[in-house]
Formats: C-alpha cells, structure tokens, sequence
C-alpha cells in the first residue's frame, strides 16, 4: 500500500475503507472485506454509530494493530467532554491508541475539543489530529490558539469538486486531504463522463478506478465506502497503471463546483442536538 507522509512525520495509507451510512454489521463485514484484500485504512466516527463494529472486524482479521491504521471522529456533543470522549472511544474501538483522530464539525466546543485531542497526542492515546468539514477561515482561527497543526482535512472531494483552491491552502502548511464521497457520492453522471469512460477504456480499467487513481496523484487519501465485496477489492487495485499529465488535466477540466452536501446553519445547530448513545451501539 503506498503511503504518505504527513506533516507530523508518520504515514497514512492513501486507500482507505469508509464506512459512512453503514450499519454495523455491514461496516463490520465491509472492514473485514478490505483488511483481506490489502487495505489498512479504516475510517468510523462516533455518529456512524459503527466504530465497535470497525474494532470487531480489525481484531478478527488477525492483523497487527501497529499495521492498520485506524481513524475515527468526535461528534460535537461530546466536545465539551473530549477528553472522557476520546476515551470512550478507544474503549469503543478496543484499542490503546488512534492512528488519526478527527474533530467531525466546525460547531460547538472546537478549540476546546481540539486542545483535549493535543493532550491525547502528549500521552499516546493520539498519533494525529484532523479536521473534517472545516472552512479555511475556520482552521485559520483553530490554529491561532492551538498548537498542534492539523495533519488532515477531510472533505468532500472528487472530479466535480476538486477542492483546488482548498489545496493550495493546506499547501503551506503540510495539510493532507482525505476525499469523503471521492466517487461522487456515486453520481452516475460523473461515473458516466465521456472522458472518464474514455480512460476506462484505454486503461482497462473501471471509471471508479480512474477516479480514485486521479485523487492519489493529486496528493488526496480517499476513502470510498462499498457493501458490495467486488468493488471493495477493485477499490484498492489502482496502483498498477498511471495517468499522464494530459490525462489528468482532461480529468480536471470536468471540474464544475458541483457538491453533494453544504452545511446549512439550520444543519450545524441539529449536529449539535443529535447526541445519541454512543456506547449503545452493536
């Protein structure tokens, strides 16, 4: 599996498993799916509801926990208790350390929760931090008053929403992008693109192939969820060809500002609300 460096200075797997909207034991037999066929990346979060699940599936595999690396997210109604989060989560997950911890959303106790998740780093229980779904001007602000750069931001990504201005950004500081919906969100139309189905062809490769091979040359770990066992092994097989430069700027052309999911203020304040029974899953 190829790796990249983080600004942190440890590796993060650039194909990963997702496991968003997954019940937990369909997040528990997708994991054990990947973790067969060569990934050791997966990715849970509180508000999944299926990290127990994930931890099930990885100790099951008999694989090392030193040799997968395992991320998972706190939802912001636990921020204000981060610290007593964070170790419910490992309890949860069953596992003394996170490869990568995430907070989920920019509402609710950010700097509070993040200046928790640096003192999980200090004591091991962390290796590194990430933000998912925050703004420029938000990690901005988190970084004036913390001390740990982010390692990660995840964020919805792909073909149609690359994210280009975003990169140039996180450039500068050594911010890696992990994609969510990589594919799409699996949008037939983007899937179906001339140019797309064109470099299928030539490659003999599928279109979701050329896809998530466009995002590992733009420096982006993805992780695309899948039920379906033949498209988890395809996932993870993009690494025995290469696009050129002109392939990948025809792939970039099809760039158009088209995203599946904004964060309304109505939305935000409900992720504040939601606060389920996070030890309740299965």
């Amino acid at each position: 599996m190829k790796t990249i460096q983080l600004n942190n200075g440890t590796n993060i797997p650039v194909v990963g498993v997702g496991t968003f909207l997954m019940e937990p034991e369909v997040a528990e037999k997708a994991v054990s799916t990947a973790l067969r066929n060569g990934y050791t990346l997966v990715d849970t979060a509180n508000a999944y509801m299926n990290e127990k699940a994930a931890g099930r599936a990885i100790r099951a595999a008999g694989v090392e926990r030193e040799k997968v690396y395992l991320s998972t997210k706190l939802w912001p109604s636990v921020y204000a208790k981060a610290g007593q989060a964070i170790d419910e989560t490992l309890a949860r997950l069953q596992t003394d350390y996170m490869d990568l911890l995430f907070l989920h959303q920019p509402v609710g106790d950010c700097i509070g929760a993040y200046k928790a998740m640096e003192r999980a780093v200090r004591i091991g229980k962390v290796r590194s931090l990430g933000l998912s779904n925050f703004s420029v001007e938000q990690i901005q602000e988190l970084m004036e008053v913390t001390s740990i750069v982010p390692a990660v931001l995840q964020v919805e990504a792909h073909p149609y929403y690359p994210e280009t201005e975003l990169r140039s950004y996180l450039e500068k500081y050594g911010i890696a992008i992990m994609a969510w919906y990589p594919l799409g969100h699996g949008d037939a139309e983007l899937l179906m693109e001339s140019t797309i189905c064109e470099l299928a062809n030539k490659h003999q490769k599928s279109a979701a192939q050329i896809i998530l091979r466009w995002h590992v040359q733009c420096g982006n770990v993805v992780i695309p969820g899948s039920k379906d066992s033949a498209h988890i092994r395809d996932n993870i097989n993009i690494f025995d060809f290469v696009l050129s430069d002109e392939e990948m700027e025809k792939i970039a052309s099809l760039a158009k500002d088209k995203r599946y999911y904004t964060a309304t203020k109505e939305a935000l304040d409900g992720y504040l609300r939601f606060a389920p029974d996070f030890d309740a899953q299965q």
